[in-house]
């Protein structure tokens, strides 16, 4: 029985979780890559008898994530698999200030895992399943962020503009290829996640959207991390997924 295997980034809480969980299905395979395992998703995937690998591996090293899955991908046969996927969902906000506050460690930390690491990433995913005569697809989590400015926010926003731009370059690459990947970059709406807690619990001298943060909430504008999940994987199942290398759940 030959499995679809998805490999997906940030898995250990947030939406990310969420994901994993909705691709704990009979014939699925899922290769999850975070700072740390979750146990729960464990006992489900062992209860759903799906198989679940979780690589503990910090994304700020994107250079040995990306070699490890290149490995990895190169001593499985692709004649057990069905499809393959990668879902790059991990990012991380930088603490929230203008530009001139910020510290260059923290924007480095940022880019590396929000930017550098997917596209390394995406690199080795692509390489290493090229020949692999069966679907083959990049989905990366971006944010409305990285089309839309916001002060204070500048390494975030610059990781996601970053994200979507280098997805323009992938998809006209694979459009060349005979059996291209489909790839697109997609904002996932506005998700009830630790990141919101982080924006809502900014200094508001240094952010000037916090008080709007703090109206999604109270307003009940935000996705759960279960509803997100549900809309982004719903949009990579969709027969026109890659059509569009940068995309908005919000516009499907």
């Amino acid at each position: 029985m030959t499995h679809a295997l998805y490999i997906l980034t940030g898995a250990s809480r947030g939406m990310g979780l969420a994901m994993a969980q909705r691709l704990l299905q009979p014939g699925h395979s899922l290769l999850c890559i975070s700072r740390h395992a979750n146990a729960k998703l464990a006992q489900a995937a062992q209860k759903a008898d799906v198989p679940l690998a979780q690589w503990t591996h910090d994304l700020a090293d994107g250079q040995g994530a990306s070699e490890r899955v290149r490995d990895w991908l190169q001593s499985q046969s692709a004649s057990d698999y069905s499809s393959v996927t990668l879902i790059n969902n991990a990012g991380v906000i930088p603490r929230i200030a203008p530009l001139s506050h910020s510290d260059p460690a923290e924007l480095a930390w940022a880019l590396r895992v929000g930017l550098e690491a997917p596209m390394q990433l995406c690199a080795a995913f692509l390489g290493a399943t090229e020949a692999w005569p069966v679907p083959r697809k990049v989905l990366n989590i971006s944010s409305g962020l990285g089309r839309r400015a916001m002060a204070s926010q500048a390494g975030y926003c610059a990781a996601k503009a970053g994200m979507d731009h280098f997805t323009r370059c992938m998809a006209l690459d694979e459009a060349l290829k005979p059996h291209g990947a489909k790839v697109c970059s997609l904002a996932p709406g506005v998700i009830d996640t630790d990141m919101q807690v982080q924006l809502r619990g900014a200094a508001a001298q240094d952010f000037p959207d916090q008080e709007g943060f703090k109206q999604l909430k109270t307003t009940g504008m935000l996705s759960t991390p279960e509803e997100a999940a549900a809309k982004v994987l719903a949009y990579l199942d969709r027969a026109d997924f890659g059509a569009q290398a940068v995309g908005d759940v919000r516009e499907a």
